[in-house]
């Protein structure tokens, strides 16, 4: 059984929050939050949003047909928003 591929841009969306440790808490918050239901029962075992989900909000946040790369400064500044709140 295999897991989906990151989304393009993930890896480098990971480094940027790595590099920014009062959102670490943050970023767990939202990946559970985030995360499809039953996130524990599917590969891969980690609490991540559905693909479908994915691509719907980098559609609604880039336009096009969803295949342009997730931009660092767009989600850590997401994120920092959501420490915000």
């Amino acid at each position: 059984m295999s897991g989906a591929a990151p989304p393009p841009g993930a890896w480098a969306v990971a480094l940027a929050v790595a590099r920014r440790p009062q959102l670490w808490l943050v970023a767990v918050a939202a990946l559970f939050r985030l995360a499809r239901p039953g996130w524990w029962r599917r590969w891969p075992l980690l609490p991540i949003p559905a693909p479908g989900y994915l691509h719907l909000r980098v559609v609604t946040a880039y336009g096009g047909d969803g295949s342009q790369k997730l931009l660092p400064g767009d989600v850590v500044a997401y994120l920092e928003w959501c420490r915000r709140r």
